[in-house]
């Protein structure tokens, strides 16, 4: 039987096509989450504001139980590698994250409107390829961007935490980070 519902030509075909899709959800999982900022602008570039973000992240962590395995912020957008607790909702998590960070930043500025550009994007690391893969991709963020030479010189990344000893944020390296990453909280910055 035909269905013109799903055919292409039909006229809500576009709309449904474009509808979000269901964001994937597992217990346990680790998930790359990135938000970008509204216009692309370049709202992380003065310091105080990376801070605010910092601090907003210590909050959620005594407010929510999640673990953070590396981060970055960049001028105009963050990466996290979060793991929510048992019964937590990465949703709920990032939703007051990013609704507390965007009131602060309106008022800091006395803006208002929109901060982010979209909802923030999310996938489950489902392998150990994924998870180095993504691991590697945030540290390196600021060195492909020519912003740094090396990346622990990236004041705002897990890296630089990592070196520096400050887990309020960032979880201490597991076993994996170790194995795999053994520099991370060794080298020297030049």
């Amino acid at each position: 039987m035909f269905c013109p519902f799903f055919c292409k030509q039909h006229k809500h075909f576009k709309r449904i096509q474009n509808m979000r899709k269901p964001r994937e959800l597992i217990e346990g999982a680790i998930y790359h989450v990135t938000m970008r900022a509204n216009r692309k602008e370049m709202i992380f570039d003065p310091r105080v504001i990376r801070e605010l973000y910092m601090e907003i992240l210590k909050r959620a962590k005594r407010r929510y139980f999640f673990t953070i395995e590396n981060f970055i912020i960049m001028g105009n957008h963050v990466h996290l590698m979060i793991r929510p607790g048992k019964n937590e909702n990465l949703s709920r998590i990032m939703q007051w994250i990013n609704s507390v960070f965007a009131m602060q930043y309106n008022k800091i500025y006395g803006l208002t409107g929109h901060v982010w550009g979209e909802r923030f994007f999310s996938v489950p690391l489902k392998s150990l390829n994924k998870y180095l893969h993504t691991f590697d991709y945030i540290n390196k963020n600021p060195v492909c961007a020519k912003l740094v030479g090396n990346m622990y010189n990236w004041l705002y990344s897990g890296n630089r935490f990592s070196l520096e000893g400050n887990y309020q944020v960032l979880a201490p390296p597991n076993l994996l980070i170790n194995m795999f990453f053994p520099r991370w909280k060794v080298l020297c910055i030049t």
